[in-house]
């Protein structure tokens, strides 16, 4: 009885819940990366921007943003030296940038930031916009 009582609770704040959010979709893309020797901050930052305007130009990119999130504070699960996070307002744009992206000019400049840093794992989101 415990079971369906919390049961029909989960399900009556969902339903309260569901105006809450205005149903925007985003797909966010979050890289963990490492430094490479010497490379600094401001020329992660000025290779990014490089990137997302080479990005921008491409099919499905026009809407892309990215971000560089760099840690203030770390717990015990923090991995990397920053994050890479980019955003496309829909699934649908972002199929339709990675569908372009070899041999694309991002992917020209992706290797250049390889240079300056790795980012070898990633997860892909859903974010969804809280009103």
């Amino acid at each position: 009885m415990k079971t369906f009582t919390r049961s029909i609770l989960i399900s009556l704040l969902l339903i309260f819940a569901a105006p809450a959010y205005s149903g925007d979709m985003q797909a966010i893309q979050i890289f963990n990366c490492e430094f490479n020797d010497d490379a600094t901050a401001e020329q992660v930052l000025s290779m990014a921007s490089t990137w997302l305007k080479a990005a921008n130009g491409m099919a499905g990119g026009k809407n892309l943003k990215a971000i560089i999130r760099f840690p203030v504070a770390e717990g015990g699960d923090g991995e990397g030296d920053f994050r890479f996070v980019i955003t496309t307002p829909t699934f649908a744009e972002w199929g339709a940038f990675t569908d372009a992206y070899e041999g694309s000019a991002a992917a020209k400049v992706d290797e250049e930031f390889g240079d300056l840093a790795d980012c070898t794992s990633s997860t892909m989101w859903e974010g969804l916009k809280i009103e």
